[in-house]
């Protein structure tokens, strides 16, 4: 997602931005995880919020 709340496209949908609050929100409930464990899965996959990311969180 953007810093910019009004651009939504599908680049934005694509990446986890962690210093933004409201995308944090967004994934966490997507995911069904904590901030930290989003965190993890991130490092480990990186910032793509693609099957990586769901796959990374599987395995915590």
């Amino acid at each position: 997602m953007s810093d910019d709340l009004n651009k939504k496209g599908v680049q934005d949908r694509s990446r986890i931005n962690m210093n933004e609050p409201h995308e944090v929100s967004y994934w966490t409930e997507k995911f069904g995880v904590t901030k930290e464990e989003l965190q993890k899965a991130i490092e480990r996959t990186g910032t793509n919020a693609a099957a990586e990311i769901e796959k990374a969180l599987d395995t915590l």
